[in-house]
């Protein structure tokens, strides 16, 4: 009975479409939102695995434990986004404006960020290891320790207040 349940449940996974609506499980891989407004979009557990939200508007958006490997952000109006206990691997946030974003506890390996707006961003917890933060600005933002915050002025690299 149990196993019937669950094989039910992942087919309905398998057919999910990029026009379902966004609730918690929702399959949108390789699915494109490129230009679209989805501000305060809450999302749970959902795949996002190469997505793309090119110039899309995802301000105050909720993410939590989404796996979004490979998804496109590039030029994205991302301010107050919540990018939580999330797979964001390879994810791609060049150019983006992500004031206030909140990726706690997230895997950030080999994302970039080059010229993205950072201004206290929240890093605790996060995977940096490779990011590519090229002439990104972090000022204010809370380094991976939760404790150390990046002074003014810190383009590419976290310097951290005295």
């Amino acid at each position: 009975m149990a196993l019937t349940v669950a094989l039910s449940f992942y087919s309905d996974i398998a057919k999910a479409a990029c026009t379902d609506p966004a609730e918690p499980f929702v399959n949108w891989q390789r699915c494109i939102f490129d230009g679209q407004d989805l501000s305060e979009l809450t999302l749970d557990q959902a795949n996002l695995r190469d997505a793309s939200f090119i110039r899309s508007n995802l301000e105050g958006a909720i993410f939590r434990r989404v796996d979004a490997y490979r998804a496109r952000f590039t030029s994205a109006q991302m301010a107050h986004v919540f990018l939580t206990e999330s797979d964001l691997v390879n994810s791609d946030f060049t150019r983006a404006t992500l004031e206030h974003a909140n990726f706690m506890n997230s895997d950030l390996r080999r994302a970039k960020f080059s010229y993205a707006n950072l201004k206290n961003a929240n890093f605790t917890g996060a995977d940096l290891r490779q990011a590519d933060f090229r002439d990104a600005d972090l000022s204010g933002a809370i380094w991976t320790n939760g404790k150390t915050k990046c002074k003014q002025g810190s383009i590419s690299r976290c310097i951290p207040e005295k």
